[in-house]
């Protein structure tokens, strides 16, 4: 037994064999100590925060209830599931989650056999138990499959569209529905509605619930308290609940009590975001993902305002002044509100804001009904989310050619929310689609104009641009488009070094490439659309150079400098080119800046890699001077 200061049951805590050997009488003073090590760890480091404090007992009487790893448990997204870790084995490594060579920021099979399945983006989970309740039906196993969705979790498609068949197919298994009202931001849809509406005529009513909207006709009627009770048992579910996710007895009783029946169970889970903490229970949405913060007061350390916004708050900004101008535009976006910077617009324009919840792909298609009707809509989504709503953005937006502007926050690596989230594969997957423009901003004002050109012209559009701040640069207010498919050189060649060096850089690496040629006396492309590109500035830098180095932050399979080389082959060039982008691999989590270090993307690492290039390419001018001697 290792003790640990200050917390005398956590100590004794190494593995949920542990857990359900402990006395019951001592659960609920050790979801304190697990709360508290939570606050304590997360004030110190940052992290995922409200979530996590909500799913404290609903973590303790899950492994208290269930004999995993054996039985299964699958938590969606995972950004809930910190308790999860403490009690696998995880709690002394806490300290290190989302950091290079740390804990992976949600579940990962690669870091505990507790983790059945790897997670990131929201409403998996019901699926993944499904498919692991086939198995075990398939190979006469006998476990139990649990998937625990909620934090938004039930807006999605996909959760209904797994429910359906599970419960057409009789798997025995169980869906623990967490509801806590929330999502990053405030949950949205008639099923939060009437959810909400059922639990405050029980007198369940979280905080979060009181901002329900008034229906005086439902508050009269009686039969909506089988509400949502019986949407589940439709899908073929039965439904227990709701039980108080904070009552340690209540919880374990139900899940006793249902663990072991037939076919598809769904119990419904009231949790609060953020409980135990003053400050998250009040303020979820700003405590959802936090910084270092004092873990007694909850306040964050004053920091000065910066002269540089982000590309996210460029983006906002950017749209109310649109909006303000043009009554066609419209903002959608799928639960992200405040990660897109809508917040301004949706106070603004609510009437032209849509929140669609967990839902990317009807995101799209929402834009595309819109678009048919003359309106202008600006899709808001991060470049990992969009991957989801794929086959709609080739169907529905580029096959009819309507004019919707995608506006691609997070594109790149994204730090410590790690593979799950990198955007690291937008360019690939856009260039090839047909009617599509693809724009990525080197700095906050290319950013700014790209938006109005995308919201100009008249067909699809995508402006990609990085998490984090932009140069600093003071924005321009008149904005002009820019000509389609045109890029511009930023920096001469100022000497005769020999051999002569060009990037063709794309988006945020153009300062990476700015920064190498100034030690190699190189020229800079920025050449800001990606499709369609710049094959006049391409040709005329490939008749003036000994090396062409493509520069993008996107894997190098079928990007940008892919792009270029197509282009270089169609006009049969023999210029050497060296493309420079992110590997053909998954990249871990840490910061960005470590991120681009580690794959060779960072100043130094570009560097090398062109010199590296250049030796062989004497080399080799060698070996022919050789052999033509």
């Amino acid at each position: 037994m290792i003790e640990i200061p200050g917390y005398s049951l956590l100590g004794r805590i190494h593995q949920p064999d542990d857990l359900r050997r402990m006395p019951a009488e001592e659960l609920p003073h050790l979801a304190v100590e697990v709360r508290r090590f939570l606050i304590e760890t997360l004030g110190r480091i940052g992290g995922h925060f409200a979530a996590n404090l909500g799913t404290v007992e609903l973590s303790l009487a899950l492994h208290r209830c269930f004999d995993t790893p054996h039985d299964r448990l699958v938590w969606d997204v995972g950004h809930q599931a910190y308790p999860h870790k403490i009690l696998t084995g995880r709690r002394a490594r806490l300290e290190t989650i989302r950091r290079l060579g740390g804990l992976h920021p949600f579940c990962s099979r690669e870091e505990s056999d507790y983790d059945c399945f790897g997670v990131g983006h929201s409403s998996t989970s019901i699926s993944a138990a499904a498919g692991m309740s086939i198995a075990a039906r398939i190979k006469n196993e006998k476990r139990r499959s649990v998937a625990i969705i909620g934090d938004g979790g039930m807006t999605a498609g996909m959760a209904f569209e797994a429910l359906n068949h599970a419960g057409h197919r009789k798997l025995d298994m169980l869906v623990v529905y967490n509801d806590n009202d929330m999502s990053i931001s405030e949950n949205v849809g008639a099923l939060r509605d009437r959810s909400a509406r059922l639990l405050h005529r029980l007198g369940l009513t979280a905080p979060h619930l009181l901002r329900m909207p008034q229906d005086a006709d439902a508050e009269d009627n009686p039969s909506h308290i089988e509400e949502p009770a019986a949407l589940f048992r439709t899908l073929g579910c039965r439904y227990h609940g709701p039980v108080d996710g904070h009552d340690l007895n209540a919880l374990t009783s139900a899940l006793d009590a249902v663990k072991d029946l037939p076919g598809v169970t769904l119990l419904h889970v009231i949790t609060v975001k953020g409980k135990g903490f003053e400050a998250a229970e009040a303020d979820p949405i700003k405590y959802h993902g936090v910084t270092q913060f004092d873990p007694v007061t909850g306040q964050f350390p004053a920091r000065k305002p910066g002269p540089r916004p982000s590309y996210t708050q460029v983006f906002g900004q950017w749209l109310c002044e649109a909006a303000a101008q043009d009554p066609r535009v419209v903002a959608v976006t799928p639960a992200m509100r405040e990660g897109s910077g809508l917040v301004e617009f949706s106070r603004r324009f609510p009437e032209r804001y849509h929140d669609v919840g967990i839902a990317e792909q009807h995101a799209v298609t929402l834009c595309a009904g819109l678009a048919c009707e003359g309106l202008r809509p600006v899709c808001a989504i991060y470049s990992t989310f969009l991957q989801r709503a794929y086959d709609q953005l080739i169907h529905d937006v580029a096959l009819q050619n309507l004019p919707v502007l995608f506006a691609i926050d997070r594109g790149g690596l994204v730090g410590a929310d790690g593979a799950t989230h990198h955007g690291a594969f937008d360019l690939s997957y856009l260039r090839c689609i047909p009617n599509l423009v693809v724009m990525a901003p080197s700095d906050e004002n290319e950013c700014r104009r790209m938006l109005a050109t995308g919201l100009a012209i008249d067909q699809p559009s995508a402006v990609r641009y990085p998490r984090g701040n932009g140069l600093g640069l003071p924005l321009e207010q008149n904005l002009h488009e820019l000509p389609l498919g045109k890029g511009r050189i930023v920096r001469e060649a100022h000497g005769r070094r020999q051999p002569r060096v060009t990037f063709l850089a794309f988006g945020a690496l153009v300062q990476v490439a700015l920064d190498a040629a100034e030690i190699l006396d190189a020229v800079v492309a920025d050449m800001r659309f990606v499709k369609p590109l710049d094959h006049e500035l391409i040709l005329e830098q490939a008749n003036a150079s000994d090396l062409i180095v493509t520069l993008e932050d996107n894997v190098r399979l079928g990007g940008a400098g892919s792009g270029v080389n197509e282009v270089l082959v169609a006009q049969h060039h023999t210029v050497p080119v060296l493309n420079l982008g992110l590997p053909d691999a998954f990249v871990t989590h840490g910061t960005r800046e470590e991120l681009l270090e580690l794959v060779g993307l960072d100043t130094q690492g570009v560097l090398r890699a062109v010199r590296k290039r250049l030796r062989s390419k004497d080399l080799d001018q060698q070996r022919s001077a050789s052999r033509l001697g």
